[in-house]
């Protein structure tokens, strides 16, 4: 997030958290979650260490059939898969109005541009508030596993808005050391829906303009 900083590795971060993680009691993660694919390696690799409570929040998706194929999708993918922790799924507010209204103005913005950023920091912003609401013992998104997505800009903010809140935010870089290669394997062994845009209408149609052209 700022220049001449120097790149932190994040997914260290979350393995050296987990190393000391307590070994009497198994604490709770809050994970938001933006759909089956990108949720995949992230519940396998950390059921073994939280009971996670997986939050479905995404405003950006649409249209409504998009974000209930989307949630069915998840909740399919928990039922099926062998974890070794309890998972519970926890449905946010679908309020599409909400993600429109921080959009105005960046229509056209590029995927990674202000609009994202934007979109981003309303998911973390919910997720964080709900997760210290509950109490969980740590809070992080799927986000992260995308090669699309700016992982210093997610896990900054979400540490930023964890100290706002009172809450523990979990560093991670999900797309590091094959993460998103292993998310891909586990989609096709789930059969699951690989959305090919990110959900909001203006990635979709920018997928459209690249598929034209």
């Amino acid at each position: 997030m700022t220049e001449g900083k120097p790149k932190v590795n994040y997914q260290v971060k979350m393995e050296q958290l987990i190393k000391e993680l307590p070994e009497d009691r198994v604490p709770v993660l809050f994970l938001h979650a933006c759909c089956g694919p990108c949720s995949s390696y992230v519940l396998l690799t950390l059921s073994r260490f939280f009971h996670i409570r997986l939050f479905f929040y995404n405003p950006n998706i649409m249209p409504e059939e998009e974000y209930l194929y989307r949630l069915s999708e998840v909740r399919r993918l928990v039922s099926e898969m062998p974890l070794e922790n309890p998972v519970e799924i926890i449905e946010g507010e679908y309020c599409p109005q909400r993600f429109t209204e921080i959009s105005k103005g960046l229509e056209l913005e590029p995927e990674r541009g202000e609009r994202c950023r934007k979109c981003i920091a309303l998911r973390l912003r919910e997720t964080v508030a709900q997760a210290a609401a509950e109490g969980a013992d740590y809070v992080t998104t799927t986000l992260s596993i995308s090669p699309h997505k700016d992982a210093e800009f997610i896990n900054e903010k979400g540490a930023m808005l964890c100290e706002e809140y009172g809450a523990k935010w979990l560093y991670s870089d999900f797309k590091k050391k094959g993460g998103y290669l292993r998310s891909i394997e586990l989609s096709k062994e789930y059969a699951l829906y690989r959305q090919d845009f990110c959900g909001c209408v203006y990635s979709r149609a920018a997928r459209e303009r690249e598929k034209k052209a």
